[in-house]
This record gives C-alpha cells, structure tokens and sequence, in this order.
C-alpha cells in the first residue's frame, strides 16, 4: 500500500466534506455526534498520532481549534499536514508509540489510513452521500485483517468485551480471500459461522456502520470486536 499517498488523499476528501457539509447535521453512524464533532475528533486523533511518531509516547493533546467552519476547517487540514509530515520524515520502521504489537512509524500509517477512511464514510453518512464513499477492495481487506490481528484481540485483552463464542470467518467475495475471528483463549461454544461479502462490507460491518446478516449476525452481536 501507499499509505502516504493515500492518506494524503483520503484526509483531503475529508477536509473537503467539512468545508462544504452541514456542520451542524447527525452522523448516524456514530450517535450524539454532529458533523463538526467527527471533524474535531479526527482532527485530535491525527494530532496524537503525529506525536507518538514524534515523541514516542501517548501522551499528545491539543486543544479544539473551535467548531466554526472556518476554525474546523483550517485546524484539521493542519493536523493532518503535521501528521503527514512526521510520517514522511520518519522512515516506516523507524520506533514508535502504538498500542499494537508492531512499534513503528509503519503501524501509524496504515491506521491512520483505515481511521479517516472511515470517518470519511461517517462524514459522508452525515450528508446522506455515503455512495460517494468507495475503497479499493484490497485497501478494504487490509482493515478487515487489521480488525482480525490487531483490534479484537486487544478488545479481549483489555476486557472490554467477552470473546466470540464461535469462530467467524470472514470471506471476501470479490478478493476469493478469508480470515477466522477466533473465540480467543476460550472453547467455542458453537461450530464456526461464516460472513461472506464484498471487503468494503466486512470492513463496515466490522466497525458497525453496516448491520451482519445470516447466522453470523447472532454470534458478532454477542462481542465488540472494535472499540
């Protein structure tokens, strides 16, 4: 993948529907939040992540620019120009703060990729436009498998949730490929189920913005496999 290009990309498309959208509408994929407060939350996360590419820890904060569009607008383009900067100069396996196995700058670009990339889906739902959302099937299957190996084990691990009680395994339809969310450390209560979809579907109803369907609907509903 290139991350930096599609990042570079992506956080534009995103400063774009901030530019243009009704600040003030829903997103319904992420209740209580209005545009302008997705805008500042992806703002903020693209500032702490630029500093534990710099710092080498948790700890950045930055205060909101303000919800103006003008203020919103111009803090988020900012954010993602310090992160895209500190990406560049830091070479992919230069060290890093994440909270994943991997502790480079590398793990910062691809999540940071697949976190406005959804957004930009949120952003977009806001605006009733999400078909002008899209994601290459590929980039899509890289978030499913970074779902599968990175956020629901950590999910388990810190306890915020309980493990799948059977496996589910998760087939792309338009990639032939297939990756098994396990039951993590506990027997499985059941035989393994399986979601089958376009990637960009298991992608969204990994992350809860597309319900599932068939009898793997039952089994995802009983865990929070992302945060």
């Amino acid at each position: 993948m290139e991350w930096i290009d599609l990042l570079e990309s992506t956080t534009g498309r995103f400063a774009d529907v901030l530019a243009t959208g009704d600040l003030d509408a829903d997103v319904p994929t992420c209740p209580g939040w209005t545009l302008a407060d997705l805008g500042e939350h992806t703002r903020w996360t693209h500032a702490w992540a630029a500093h534990a590419v710099t710092a080498g820890t948790p700890d950045g904060d930055s205060p909101p620019p303000g919800l103006d569009r003008d203020a919103l607008v111009a803090g988020y383009r900012a954010a993602a120009g310090v992160l895209l900067d500190a990406l560049r100069r830091a070479a992919p396996d230069a060290p890093a703060w994440t909270f994943g196995a991997d502790r480079t700058s590398g793990f910062w670009r691809r999540r940071q990729v697949h976190e406005v990339t959804m957004h930009l889906y949120d952003a977009l739902a806001s605006q009733r436009a999400t078909d002008a959302w899209g994601i290459d099937p590929e980039l899509a299957w890289d978030g499913v498998e970074e779902v599968a190996t990175v956020f629901y084990p950590r999910q388990v691990r810190l306890e915020r949730t309980d493990p799948l009680p059977a496996p589910v395994r998760l087939t792309a339809t338009d990639l032939a490929r297939s990756v098994v969310l396990e039951p993590s450390g506990v027997r499985a209560q059941s035989e393994e189920v399986e979601l089958a979809a376009p990637a960009s579907e298991l992608l969204l109803v990994l992350w809860g913005r597309l319900p599932a369907t068939g009898p793997a609907a039952e089994v995802l509903a009983q865990a929070r496999v992302t945060p």
